[in-house]
């Protein structure tokens, strides 16, 4: 099901292209669909702060893959499974949160992937296999294709920075600046000097070894200002935030028409 997408959205990473999208909180996946309809490149399902349960997390998936947009799901823990289910019902990468240590981050990496690459518990009577209509010898092939999108978000991570950079079958090393921030003792506060000057300096070590390097950004400052320095994987926002804004919008476009009525 994500095949297409995901090699689209690799074909972009390899030529250096930037990739968009938002985080997303809904339970409904009508939001998510809608997203694939505007252009975007990924959706991040949030079920470490989203309220969603699995459960309703395959029809957000659904409708992602309905709009052409690829489906990455944020799980909440490295945990079997945490990674496992999201897997399991089609996501086709799982971005993991709070990675501090090459440990954390090879552990990742081996319950997202089946033998022998990792060591994912293997069920074939999962949505990700059409329910085991496909042929169990081209599904744990193509299984191993999921991305892996390692979150780094705090000062020990950026202390253990080289050796996270060496682990293999990561995909895309994400940096969260919110919790960065509070890390630095600034918390939310994500265009302080010390919190820009710690992120130049994860965005230039992953570029030396070759990682694609992703961040959240909300404004168009922070997006265009992290797009120059060649972050790749922009994720802009959130789905209710958005929602927000537009609201916001146009009750002060109401407002103003009333105002001279």
């Amino acid at each position: 099901m994500n095949e297409k997408l995901t090699q689209s959205f690799r074909d972009k990473i390899i030529s250096g292209k930037p990739v968009f999208g938002p985080f997303m909180k809904t339970c409904d996946p009508g939001f998510v669909e809608a997203a694939g309809y505007a252009g975007m490149d990924f959706v991040i399902l949030d079920m470490e702060h989203g309220p969603i349960s699995i459960q309703s997390m395959q029809n957000n998936i659904r409708a992602a893959q309905v709009s052409g947009v690829l489906p990455v799901v944020r799980v909440p823990a490295i945990t079997e499974e945490a990674i496992g289910k999201a897997l399991d019902i089609g996501a086709a990468a799982v971005e993991i949160p709070q990675i501090s240590t090459a440990k954390e981050a090879e552990s990742a990496v081996r319950l997202a992937k089946f033998a022998p690459c990792g060591e994912r518990g293997v069920c074939r009577f999962v949505r990700a296999a059409h329910y085991s209509a496909m042929e169990r010898g081209v599904y744990f092939q193509s299984a191993n294709d999921i991305m892996v999108i390692a979150q780094i978000e705090g000062t020990e991570a950026v202390k253990n920075l080289d050796d996270i950079l060496e682990v293999q079958g990561i995909d895309i090393l994400f940096i969260g600046p919110y919790d960065l921030s509070q890390s630095l003792g600034v918390p939310g506060q994500t265009t302080h000097p010390c919190v820009i000057e710690e992120m130049n300096k994860i965005v230039s070590a992953a570029k030396k070894k070759g990682v694609v390097i992703g961040t959240f950004t909300d404004s168009r400052e922070t997006m265009e200002m992290w797009m120059k320095a060649g972050v790749q994987y922009i994720s802009y926002s959130v789905d209710m935030g958005i929602f927000y804004d537009s609201c916001k919008r146009l009750t002060e476009q109401f407002q103003e028409i009333e105002a001279v009525l």
